[in-house]
């Protein structure tokens, strides 16, 4: 059961991660991509992000509590 919420933390882990270079795509920080400067981007971005960080917390609690 231990392992399931490891492999949920990294997955919580992995999509912060996904969002957030979304997000920076979307708002032009990173350039070179036909995602950059995309309001679209701006917005999955940022919601994926804090999506993947309420993933990751959760996970946390529940390997922090056993």
């Amino acid at each position: 059961m231990k392992r399931g919420f490891v492999v949920t933390f990294a997955i919580g882990v992995i999509l912060t991660l996904f969002g957030l270079i979304w997000a920076l795509q979307g708002f032009g920080v990173l350039q070179g991509s036909p995602m950059s400067n995309t309001t679209t981007w701006s917005v999955i971005g940022p919601i994926t992000a804090v999506i993947g960080v309420g993933i990751a917390v959760f996970s946390w609690r529940k390997l922090s509590a056993k």
